[in-house]
């Protein structure tokens, strides 16, 4: 492709083939040990480790280059505290009126219900926004584009980055989660995606015993 005022040369690091597999096999190795964390210490993570995670979150791929996302970084214990009781209100819905057997029975082993302490226990809430519309130079509204794709690549490279840095993460998602909007001042174009909880683990903190499906289960190459 030929350079214009649109496009710059690539910059890319060629990596000989033994730099690669090792590459590979130790950024596996790292992710491998990743867990969610649902019982949090309150000690405090630099704000440094949480924007820089951010700013690769932010260098994911999206289509048209939109980047539809907003990560609104919670700090403030009464906020925390706001988040927390309105999660739980619907948790508790969920689990005594919404969820169906088959789901609560697959959620049995994990452990889970509808009290979430972790919510104002942990140093950070990083809520993530999906912005439906963004707005042009000139102010203009502009349509974004596969942005559930979009956000959700973002978050996989939060997630993975924040783990990297060695911060603990848990994934929330309660529902529906329009409380957020109104809690963090978000417009309505902007439909809450993730509440992920950030911090360390709390000492002696446990983790559902699971595995994961192996290579062969979950991959074919043709």
């Amino acid at each position: 492709m030929s350079e214009s005022k649109n496009f710059q040369p690539l910059e890319f690091e060629h990596l000989d083939e033994a730099v690669m597999r090792r590459r590979g096999r130790d950024f596996y190795e790292q992710m491998r040990a990743r867990r969610s964390v649902r019982d949090f210490s309150a000690a405090p993570v630099p704000r440094a480790v949480i924007e820089d995670a951010i700013r690769t979150a932010g260098s994911a791929p999206s289509g048209a280059n939109m980047q539809p996302w907003h990560f609104a970084v919670v700090q403030s214990e009464e906020i925390k505290r706001r988040i927390r009781l309105a999660a739980e209100e619907e948790e508790r819905e969920f689990y005594q009126r919404r969820a169906s057997t088959e789901w609560l029975n697959a959620l049995e082993p994990l452990g889970t219900d509808a009290h979430k302490p972790f919510l104002q226990t942990a140093p950070y809430l990083i809520v993530i926004f999906l912005k439906k519309f963004s707005s042009g130079d000139a102010g203009e509204k502009l349509k974004n584009y596969y942005t559930a794709e979009s956000v959700g690549i973002a978050t996989g490279m939060l997630i993975a980055a924040l783990h990297n840095a060695g911060v603990a993460t848990l994934t929330h998602t309660p529902s529906p989660m329009k409380f957020l909007n109104e809690i963090l001042g978000r417009p309505a174009t902007e439909k809450p995606y993730m509440i992920l909880v950030a911090g360390l683990p709390a000492e002696g903190a446990l983790v559902p015993a699971i595995e994961k499906k192996p290579l062969e289960e979950i991959a074919e190459f043709l």
